[in-house]
């Protein structure tokens, strides 16, 4: 598909949503950059990093960790963070039907956007060239940003004096904040955060990150309360 067939299928508001949303992803990938050449990788390091791994959160949480000595937690917080890539796989497996090239592709431009675009729409076809379009767009603007990034990284210096470091972190506060709304959503958040800030005086850097996952325990069961026109109503409902 080129631009004009992606434009017809998803309509000009879905594609300039699509756009913002990389756009973003682009000025993070800068972040990414910069903050890895400054944390002592070397740059092609970084874009060897950026190309192959191709997963922000996973790439942030490494770098800090190896920049912190600690390689085996950014292993272990790599492999928890992206393991959501199994049930998103099982979703978007039709989108992806072909041979192996195209799986592979595809497989490699799964990311959280390409996944949510696609499944919020009403048919297949919207839904195909909704993931298309979304993961291989920030796929080419998160390559650009990291090259910025390594570029000025290596110009600036200490990056976080221009707040840089503070795109990532600023970045996941804004997509969690929808989900504190919701009661399951605030208790993860609140334990999370407990557990990872007095675990930071006890053990060594990266590991509170990892701790923090502990979040997700308290979770649980809850009760969905009946409604008033049902008939039978479902004993639980798991919230995850």
């Amino acid at each position: 598909m080129n631009v004009s067939t992606f434009w017809r299928t998803l309509g000009g508001r879905l594609v300039r949503d699509i756009g913002a949303v990389v756009l973003a992803v682009g000025f993070v990938g800068v972040s990414f950059g910069a903050i890895a050449v400054a944390s002592g990788l070397p740059a092609w390091a970084v874009l060897a990093f950026s190309a192959c791994v191709f997963a922000g959160g996973s790439q942030f949480l490494a770098v800090g960790l190896v920049a912190a000595g600690n390689p085996v937690a950014a292993i272990l917080g790599g492999l928890l963070l992206n393991a959501r890539h199994l049930p998103f796989g099982l979703a978007v497996s039709d989108l992806l039907a072909g041979g192996w090239g195209r799986r592979l592709i595809g497989s490699h431009l799964m990311v959280d956007e390409a996944v949510a675009f696609a499944l919020a729409q009403p048919d297949r076809p919207r839904r195909r060239a909704a993931y298309w379009l979304t993961g291989a767009s920030i796929f080419v603007f998160w390559q650009a940003g990291t090259v910025a990034g390594v570029y000025l990284g290596g110009v600036m210096g200490d990056p976080t004096r221009y707040g840089l470091d503070a795109a990532f972190p600023a970045a996941l506060v804004a997509l969690l904040l929808p989900r504190l709304r919701e009661p399951a959503g605030l208790r993860v958040g609140l334990v999370a955060a407990a557990v990872a800030v007095a675990a930071s005086f006890f053990v060594p850097p990266g590991l509170p990150v990892l701790l923090g996952l502990a979040g997700l325990l308290v979770a649980g069961r809850m009760r969905r309360p009946p409604a008033p026109d049902e008939s039978t109503v479902e004993p639980a409902m798991e919230v995850r």
